[in-house]
């Protein structure tokens, strides 16, 4: 199972209390785990990523193992600990301003 924590207005949205566990088959990647997120939660369809290029929107990032894993390539497989359960995959919603 994989571990994810979203930032609180999508967790509002979701109608989630934390983190949520999701059942993500191998590999695990971002692409993969937003696919099962948006499937079990769908009405996040188009608040992480864009509805037609499944990009990442642009006030959103994602961590993981203390990583920015952001601009890394959403096919890319996550940290092992990840895929594991040992730590979450964090959606975080970022800040701007000045």
């Amino acid at each position: 199972m994989i571990r994810v924590v979203l930032p609180a207005h999508l967790r509002t949205l979701a109608r989630v209390d934390g983190e949520v566990t999701l059942d993500v088959p191998d590999p695990v990647t971002q692409h993969s785990v937003l696919d099962a997120l948006e499937a079990r939660y769908p009405m996040l369809r188009g608040t992480v990523r864009d509805h037609v290029t499944l990009k990442r929107r642009a006030f959103v990032r994602f961590f993981a193992c203390e990583q920015d894993l952001s601009h890394e390539s959403p096919d890319a497989p996550l940290p092992d600990a990840v895929a594991t359960g040992a730590e979450p995959f964090l959606i975080v919603g970022a800040m701007a301003g000045g």
